[in-house]
């Protein structure tokens, strides 16, 4: 059987893709929307635009989360699931969707199963971040601070993805209890580090490159619709520079409906890269990091050793492993 390269695996698992689009395009307009009719609702009842933009924001964060929570979750975990198998075995099967729901059902039964595991990842590898930025501050003071920080930025980067990974050998090692896979999971990171490193320069590239063009083309789409929109820019714009919450500095400049246009397409433009990235640049990334990360966990498992010289840095990972 011939074997699946990592181009071919993500073109076949990207249904996954389309599908979380779908839901986070959804709660990009439920969003606005709820903003928008506030920001009109409250203006045309109590003159109080901004208030009603507060509230139709905040009413659309929490519609979000539960969309996130709930159903964008599947997508992205059956994803990775797929993904694992076709690096693992070499071969997926007609319905991709279909067996990559199954997987996830079956590995975690509830929804709060699977983000009982996935924020243990996160608590693990994070903590290792922390370490880092601290460790600067006590080489250099202030400055290895600065340092240490931006290192442990650039590290956060690394960390989403050696999640996933993490989460992929979860889904490989499907006889082995959740708990302890993670154990594993995080442990090959550590025993492996300098090869998963690697990955860096092809993280940061991608993003970069995919930051400059997506938000970039939204960014100027967003403005030219807004130019359609200017009578409600004026008003909000009044709203806000005469707001005595706002600096002068502040009110001066959003008191130009040009520049709240600007601002607000930036934001969208942000969004949309945001979305697209994580759904379609991100995916294609992944599978080149996962291949490496699995194939280093099964050539070279971590064992009791790696387990307690993990645990003297992280007190999650002790944690963990005690409760496993």
């Amino acid at each position: 059987m011939a074997k699946l390269d990592n181009r071919q695996i993500y073109q076949k698992t990207l249904g996954f893709s389309y599908r979380r689009f779908f839901w986070d395009f959804l709660s990009f307009l439920i969003f606005v929307g709820l903003m928008a009719i506030g920001f009109f609702v409250a203006k045309n009842t109590f003159n109080q635009g901004l208030v009603g933009l507060f509230i139709g924001a905040v009413i659309g964060i929490v519609v979000i989360a539960v969309i996130s929570r709930y159903l964008a979750y599947r997508a992205k975990a059956g994803q990775i699931a797929m993904m694992t198998k076709g690096i693992t075995e070499d071969s997926l099967p007609t319905d991709v969707i279909g067996e990559g729901y199954k997987i996830v059902k079956e590995r975690f039964t509830t929804v709060a199963a699977y983000f009982a595991v996935t924020g243990a990842i996160k608590g693990i590898f994070r903590q290792i971040g922390q370490g880092i930025s601290n460790a600067g501050k006590m080489v250099g003071g202030d400055t290895g601070g600065a340092i240490g920080s931006g290192i442990a930025s650039a590290v956060e980067t690394v960390i989403s993805y050696l999640c996933d990974c993490c989460l992929g050998w979860v889904f490989y090692r499907k006889d082995e209890k959740a708990t302890r896979a993670t154990l594993e999971g995080g442990a090959i990171f550590f025993k492996h580090g300098k090869v998963l490193l690697k990955n860096v320069g092809r993280i940061f590239g991608f993003s970069l490159l995919s930051f400059l063009v997506i938000a970039g083309v939204f960014f100027g789409l967003a403005y030219l619709i807004m130019l359609c929109f200017r009578d409600a820019f004026v008003g909000l714009s009044a709203e806000l520079a005469g707001n005595a919450n706002i600096s002068d500095s502040g009110a001066s400049f959003f008191s130009n409906p040009n520049n709240l246009m600007l601002v607000c397409a930036g934001i969208v433009g942000v969004m949309f890269w945001l979305m697209i990235h994580s759904v379609f640049i991100r995916p294609y990334i992944l599978v080149g990091v996962l291949r490496n990360f699995l194939n280093s966990g099964i050539n070279d498992a971590p064992d009791a050793s790696d387990f307690e010289a993990i645990s003297k840095k992280s007190p999650k990972f002790r944690k963990l492993q005690e409760s496993a």
